[in-house]
This record gives structure tokens, C-alpha cells and sequence, in this order.
């Protein structure tokens, strides 16, 4: 090999590459098979003749694999293979395509290596000093903390901490070891004062968390001071050949792992968080060093897992370093890759919250982890008042902003969106629902509140019959649970009224094939909800209810719930934009919507399996129930059909 690549290239090399994007150029994906979400890819093999598809491209791990010819290999010796080149030439097309710029041939980068080996060695050299350390007496109050931490002996040494003695005990064992002080000073163990007096170590008094590498290699240290007057509570080693802050994770190499086998991926503060919680089961558990999370480190967390749950103290430093890390992270968006929010309980950390409420707490607080959006629109919009069209302008500048940061056309629409809901449920509080989306807390159906009294749709039964649907559609798959997979898309986009609703969604959601949907249902919203939803009269008699295991009879019954329920919602949508449209004056074209909303309403409300004594004739002969005329009557005398002044 005519040159040899300095260190770290080849791996940023390889983060910067998906090698989905460079294999696609050479094959047709089978979409069939395949899931682009989770960067699990499948085509027929370039390099064999064959119809199936049995060659695999797990993006996530950057390899691929032929189950018929047993070809594999990475990004690098695809390129090699395909267009038949070395591997120096594989790597220039690659870093060209990846924008990286070649290093020049550097003769010295071989010396180089080696001496990171020299200084590698040196680092493990000093951790198994800190380690015996801790075992002596000076180092009583450091065991004392750890014990109170409950971290044993096991645990002390599977994160191999140790303790580093007052005064320079480790740069006199290594000298005395013949190492040659100034690599102490290179490896960032010791330094050199300004007045030229003898070199002092680094870390004094401290407990010591040993850095590694993804390889395993130590390439610096942390020290938590043990007297409470140190200048700094936490200290890193510095910048040294070995070690670049910005580019390394702590617990890097066993989080890939646990990662790897299905752990989730959490980003917690600091080398104790990280160490309570891989105690507590979260194996997958890494922390920055010393630093806000970096550009560098976002895309090494991408190529561990594609949706990272960064874990920050519920205080406002927490909050200010989770808007950070959105602000760093929405150009870098791609799709299938994102992030998560956990906020924990002000005042405490993992550790805390793990002591006091057990594992079981945390996992509860990563189930509910916030999509970045979420946070983004919190940001913007948490204890303002938007009461005047510059207020309004001001927020929808603010977000355009934001969302046109972020690069990908396909997940800067889908933002667009998402925002887009946000909004019309802040500014619409009276068709706020529950889930992520709610500005406002909804009441239970037929309570106004005040500020929707003097609206169009008080006089509107419209939530006690959106939350009937809902009972009538629920309680029909609770009985015949064999249609929950028809319906499973109409179901997950199903906004429910209240939290037991959505709460029984979930677990129609997650049933497994013999699962006893009432047993499953109780257990996770409880007996009371349960009976309580099976007790509301129009559930009860409702066919799909009293006739359980009838699929026939519950595809019609909840097809026809979920048709109302869109009319209903679709009408109430209708009537909210154009009270926000039309500010007292009405023109034809706004009222004409209205009545086609109102008909088409009605329409999916009059059904076969409900007594007809009710509806009145309606315009163009329509039958309207005679509460909803009234209500429609209400609102189109409400609207004053005055002409614009010129």
C-alpha cells in the first residue's frame, strides 16, 4: 500500500457512508422484502446470476451478505469488487463521494501508529496504578462514596475505576518503571508547570473512570475530585494524539454491543449516569465527555442505533442542552434517523430516579420519550400568549426557520406537517384531543369550557357522539378481536377523546396472536375502564357487542363507527377554519363548504341499524337528525352575512 491513512479516517470514512446508497447503484431492491426503516435491505446478488433475492445489506452495521454465493463484505471491498479496483483507489471514490479529501501521502503516519500504540500502553499502565490505588488506604473517603453509590466490588470492576493518590505517585511509578517522562505528559497523565519545576500529575485525589476507545484501547481518563473545593467536580484528561473529545463516546464499545442485541440507545450526562444506569439493565447507556454533544458524536450514536434517547435533567441547563442538540440535529436529519427526548424529574438523575423508583421508572420515562418535533414546539411555544396575527407571524417565522434547516426535502415536508397539526390545535383548543398533539387539556365530552361557551359548537352534541364512536369501535374489537388487524391503520390514526380510550387503543394495538383481548385490555387500563366502557348504553346494544366473534357483524358496525367518526370530525374541522377564515363576514364559498361538510355528516350518521323517528327533512330533501338541524341552524344564524366594505 503506497501510503497509510492517519488514524480515525477510515472509520469517519465509513460513518459518513450508507452503504445501501453505494450497493443500490448496482442493484434493484426487492421492496417486498426489504425494510428501509431499519436499513435491512435485500436484492438479487450482483455477483452471481439468480431470480430470488438472497443478497442482504444490513445498513446499520455497514455489511453485506449472499446467501447463495457467500459473497460479504463492507462499503470498501463492494467498491473493490464491482469496479474491480485496489483498496487505495476504493477509498479515494468513496471519500470523494463522502466529500472527505484524501490526506496526503504521509510517510511518517506508520511512525505515527506506533507511537499511539507506545502512548496506548502507557495509558493501561496507568489504569492498573489507579486500580491497586484504590485498594490502599488513603483512598477510605473514595471507597466510602462508591459504596454509598452502590457500586461493589463487581461493579467497581467492570468499570475498572480506580483512585488517583495526593501528590505525583503515578508519575514516579512510571518514571521508576523507566517510561520516558515526556510520553507521561504526551498521554495527558502529567504536566509540565510554567516555571520549569518538575512535571506534576494531572489527576490528584480523584476517583478515575478509565475512556476507551470502540476497540477497547484507553485513550484518557475522568476524575471526580473527592474534595469538595476542587476547582472542578468532574475533570477530563486533554487533547492528545489518543484522545479527541469531540469524536469519542464514554462506554462506546459495550454500548454498540448491548445496542446491537436490541438495548435501546440512551445518551446520558456523565460517567456516573452512564454507570447507573448499565447497573440497572441499560446496557446500551453512553455519555459525551465533558462537552455538549457534537456533530461527530450525533453521527457515531446514528450508526449505533437510528432513533438515540438523549436522557437530560429535568432543570433548565437540561432543557437549554436538549434545544442545543435539536438545533444541531435537524440539518443532519436522514430519514429513518432521529431522536428521542427523555426530560427526567427535576432534580434528579438516573441515579436518583433509579434509587428511589426502581428500573421499572426509567423504562416507563423512555416508552414515553418525545419525538424531536415535540420539543421543538415546545420550545417555541411553552408559556407564550399568541393573541394578535404579529404574535401568530412571529411563531410561524420561528419554525419556518427551523424546519428549513433541515436538509432532506422528504423530512423537512414531513415536519412541515407535523408543526402544521400543532399549530391548529393550539390555535383550536376546542378540537384539541389527547396524545403528544394536546396544547390544552380536553374535558370529559359535553363540558365546554369556558372560552368555547360563546362558540359555534356549544349548542353541538358533537363530543359525546365522536366519543361514542370511539366506545362502539372499541368495545366491537375487544369482543372480536380477529379484526383488529383489518383495521389496524384506521385504529393507529384514531385520535381518541380521553386517555382510557387511547390507553385501550394501545393494548388493541399490541395484542399477539392468542392473546385474550379482555384479559389484556384489563391489565392495562384496569377493570374499572373496562367496565366502564362496556356498560355505556350505546355500547351495550350495540350488534358487534351482543353477538362477540360475529366478524361479519363487527366489520360492519365498526366500518360504519369509523365513517361517522370522520364525517363528525371532518364537519367540526370545517366549522373551526372557517370561524378563523371568516371573523364576521361570510362569503358564499365559505358557507357552501359548511353545508356540504354538515350533509356529508349526516350522511354517514344515518344509519340503518338506528331508529329513523328522529330526522327531519333537511335541504335538497336530505334526512337531518333534528338536534344536529338545530345546532347547524344555530350556527349558519350566527354568522352575519354582511357584504366587505370596499
Amino acid at each position: 500500500m503506497g501510503m497509510s491513512l492517519p488514524p480515525g479516517f477510515l472509520d469517519e470514512l465509513r460513518s459518513r457512508t450508507s452503504l445501501s446508497q453505494v450497493v443500490g447503484r448496482k442493484v434493484i431492491w426487492d421492496n417486498r422484502k426489504s425494510n428501509q426503516g431499519k436499513g435491512d435491505m435485500w436484492a438479487p446478488c450482483p455477483f452471481h446470476q439468480e431470480k430470488t433475492a438472497s443478497f442482504h445489506v444490513d445498513d446499520r452495521k455497514g455489511f453485506y451478505y449472499c446467501f447463495g454465493c457467500h459473497a460479504k463484505g463492507d462499503a470498501i471491498s463492494f467498491v473493490r469488487e464491482t469496479e474491480n479496483v485496489d483498496f487505495m483507489e476504493a477509498i479515494e471514490i468513496l471519500a470523494r463521494e463522502a466529500g472527505m479529501t484524501m490526506p496526503a501521502r504521509d510517510p511518517q503516519a506508520a511512525q505515527k501508529a506506533d507511537r499511539r500504540g507506545e502512548l496506548a500502553e502507557i495509558m493501561e499502565q496507568a489504569v492498573k496504578f489507579f486500580r491497586l490505588s484504590l485498594n490502599q488506604q488513603a483512598a477510605g473517603a473514595a471507597r466510602d462514596y462508591l459504596a454509598r453509590r452502590g457500586l461493589d466490588a463487581a461493579a467497581q470492576d467492570r468499570f475498572e475505576l480506580g483512585y488517583a493518590p495526593e501528590g505525583n505517585a503515578l508519575f514516579a511509578h512510571l518514571t521508576g518503571k523507566g517510561i520516558d517522562p515526556q510520553k507521561i505528559i504526551d498521554a495527558g497523565l502529567a504536566a509540565r508547570p510554567d516555571d520549569g519545576r518538575a512535571p506534576y500529575d494531572r489527576f490528584r485525589g480523584r476517583i478515575i473512570f478509565p475512556i476507551r476507545d470502540p476497540r477497547g484501547r484507553c485513550i484518557s481518563l475522568g476524575g471526580r475530585a473527592m474534595d469538595p473545593n476542587a476547582r472542578a467536580k468532574y475533570l477530563n484528561g486533554p487533547e492528545t494524539e489518543l484522545f479527541d473529545k469531540g469524536r469519542n463516546l464514554y462506554w462506546h464499545g459495550p454500548a454498540r454491543e448491548a445496542a446491537g442485541k436490541g438495548q435501546p440507545l440512551i445518551v446520558a450526562e456523565g460517567y456516573m449516569d452512564v454507570i447507573a444506569l448499565v447497573q440497572a439493565g441499560f446496557g446500551a447507556t453512553v455519555a459525551p465527555l465533558g462537552t455538549a454533544i457534537t456533530e461527530d458524536q450525533l453521527r457515531l450514536l446514528w450508526r449505533i442505533a437510528d432513533e438515540p434517547v438523549i436522557a437530560l435533567d429535568g432543570d433548565k441547563a437540561g432543557l437549554r442542552a436538549a434545544h442545543r442538540v435539536i438545533d444541531l440535529a435537524l440539518p443532519l436529519l436522514e430519514a429513518g434517523k432521529s431522536l428521542r427526548f427523555v426530560i427526567l424529574p427535576e432534580g434528579q438523575d438516573p441515579d436518583d430516579l433509579i434509587r428511589a423508583s426502581g428500573a421499572g421508572a426509567m423504562q416507563k420515562l423512555l416508552d414515553q420519550a418525545q419525538p424531536m418535533v415535540q420539543l421543538l414546539w415546545s420550545r417555541e411555544t411553552e408559556g407564550q400568549v399568541f393573541d394578535s396575527p404579529e404574535r401568530r407571524a412571529a411563531l410561524d417565522k420561528t419554525l419556518r426557520d427551523k424546519i428549513m434547516t433541515i436538509r432532506d426535502p422528504s423530512i423537512r415536508s414531513h415536519y412541515g406537517q407535523a408543526i402544521k397539526d400543532m399549530r391548529w390545535h393550539l390555535f383550536n383548543p376546542r378540537r384539541a384531543r389527547g396524545g403528544a398533539m394536546q396544547s390544552r387539556k380536553w374535558q370529559a365530552p359535553g363540558t365546554p369550557q369556558a372560552s368555547t361557551k360563546t362558540s359555534l359548537l356549544a349548542a353541538s352534541d358533537d363530543r359525546v357522539q365522536e366519543h361514542l364512536r370511539e366506545a362502539v369501535i372499541l368495545a366491537s374489537l375487544i369482543c372480536t378481536p380477529e379484526l383488529i388487524e383489518e383495521v389496524e391503520p384506521q385504529l393507529e390514526r384514531m385520535e381518541c377523546s380521553d386517555t382510557d380510550h387511547d390507553a385501550i387503543r394501545g393494548a388493541l394495538l399490541g395484542l399477539h396472536g392468542d392473546d385474550d383481548a379482555r384479559a389484556v385490555v384489563a391489565a392495562r387500563v384496569g377493570e374499572d375502564a373496562l367496565e366502564n366502557l362496556m356498560r355505556i348504553p350505546h355500547v351495550t346494544i350495540c350488534p358487534a357487542v351482543r353477538r362477540p366473534g360475529d366478524l361479519e357483524q363487527a366489520r360492519l358496525t365498526v366500518t360504519e363507527a369509523f365513517g361517522k367518526l370522520a364525517a363528525l370530525r371532518g364537519l367540526n374541522a370545517e366549522i373551526a377554519e372557517a370561524e378563523e377564515e371568516l371573523s364576521g363576514v361570510a362569503d358564499e364559498a365559505v358557507t357552501w363548504r359548511l353545508r356540504q361538510a354538515a350533509e356529508a355528516r349526516n350522511r354517514a350518521l344515518r344509519s340503518q341499524q338506528e331508529d329513523k323517528a328522529t330526522y327531519d327533512q333537511g335541504p335538497n330533501g336530505l334526512m337531518i337528525d333534528r338536534d344536529e338541524r338545530s345546532a347547524f341552524d344555530a350556527l349558519l344564524n350566527k354568522i352575519t352575512f354582511t357584504k366587505p366594505r370596499r
